[in-house]
């Protein structure tokens, strides 16, 4: 692979500081809510409200992204993860902690919405040729899932909260020095030549990105930890082994999509990899044990992810140039309000239908996403610069 660009690099370091802290954070928060006193409910709540921040958040960041470039919207953004981690730090009344967590866009899950990777691809997409592009995306999201394993797995080695928001800290401080390096500039002007506008295709990518997401919602990291806390009483230490392990899968799985992607190409490895990984998920619920359940969660992750660099890959291959920021907003926005619906839906199916409901609902879903996907842009052609 070429060498990287400054600005790819920039963004790598801090995708990889970033996402170490949300490997711990998406697992020890809802555990610490519930040591506060909140109950299932409200953590689905609590989940819910910080998916809509980023989704909030995501929204904000495009005008400026456009007409100032990434530089200024990601320092902002970074600076309201400092503030987070100061809240963290300065008190432990449930209301603000969970407001820490609106403003600081933790992510609840193994994969990353929101502001940060809304302006993050876009940046990727215009530094790499268009042939290397799924093997940079790729290398970037082995970067975030690779960084979250760590995190998780690290919970077992830190004496307590307060450690774990200290790093929180650091790492915002490490994330803003990245993006200080950054050069690249705004969007390009719309080309007048340009025929044909993507913005049907972006409304098509969103609106089955928000089904793909809301069924996404029911099996967020947060609340499948919860799940597997309560259903086989593991403990912290344990729980952060498994999800350091299931995002060492993701990661190894998302260098592996390029090469699967450049044999089969983008949609295919999408749609086939997605959808068998959500007939694991599936089964999930009807695990006898919590070795069957965490194996079946290794066979998810191993498949799961994969859609994620060509999805990446894919979005910005068939939208023109000028129009990325656009296609990159409204996906993760779509994605992230649609993700922001089902949490507190999910707690309480987790209370008043079954424990596990939630990992049948969202297969389920999901696999109606795939099939959508596939018939919708089965015959779309990528355009010529990719």
């Amino acid at each position: 692979m070429p060498a990287l660009t400054a600005d790819v690099a920039a963004v790598l370091v801090a995708k990889t500081a970033r996402t170490f802290c949300y490997g711990f954070l998406g697992i020890v928060l809802p555990v610490y809510l519930g040591e506060l006193g909140v109950s299932t409910w409200g953590i689905g709540v609590a989940v819910t409200l910080t998916l809509a921040g980023s989704a909030v958040l995501t929204w904000l960041v495009r005008r400026p992204a456009e007409r100032f470039g990434p530089r200024a919207p990601l320092l902002a953004l970074v600076a309201l993860s400092a503030a987070s981690a100061l809240l963290l730090l300065g008190s432990s009344w449930a209301p603000l902690v969970v407001l820490a967590a609106i403003i600081g866009n933790v992510a609840v899950g193994a994969g990353e919405t929101g502001p940060f990777l809304a302006i993050e691809q876009v940046v990727v997409a215009r530094a790499v040729p268009p042939d290397r592009r799924t093997h940079v995306l790729g290398l970037y999201n082995f970067l975030g899932y690779g960084g979250g394993a760590v995190g998780a797995a690290a919970i077992g080695l830190a004496p307590g909260y307060r450690t774990m928001f200290l790093v929180f800290l650091g790492a915002a401080l490490l994330q803003a020095i990245a993006y200080g390096r950054l050069r690249v500039g705004a969007a390009p002007a719309r080309r007048t030549e340009t025929a044909v506008s993507s913005a049907p295709l972006i409304r098509r990518f969103a609106a089955l990105f928000a089904i793909d997401s809301f069924a996404g919602g029911f099996v967020i990291q947060s609340l499948v930890s919860y799940y597997l806390y309560r259903r086989y009483a593991l403990e912290l230490d344990t729980l952060g082994l498994i999800f350091g392990v299931a995002q060492i899968l993701t990661a190894v799985s998302v260098l592996l999509a390029a090469r699967v992607a450049s044999r089969y190409g983008l949609l295919p490895t999408m749609v086939v990899t997605h959808l068998v990984s959500n007939v694991a998920l599936i089964t999930i619920a009807a695990a006898p044990d919590a070795a069957t359940a965490v194996a079946l969660l290794f066979l998810r992750q191993l498949l799961s992810q994969m859609d994620v660099p060509t999805r990446q890959a894919y979005v910005m291959a068939v939208v023109a140039d000028h129009e990325r920021e656009a296609a990159a907003s409204l996906t993760n926005l779509s994605r992230t309000i649609a993700q922001a619906i089902t949490p507190a839906l999910t707690g309480w199916v987790m209370q008043t239908v079954a424990f596990s409901a939630p990992f049948v609902l969202g297969g389920g879903l999901k696999i109606v996403y795939d099939v959508l996907i596939w018939l919708t842009f089965r015959n779309v052609q990528l355009r010529e610069d990719a």
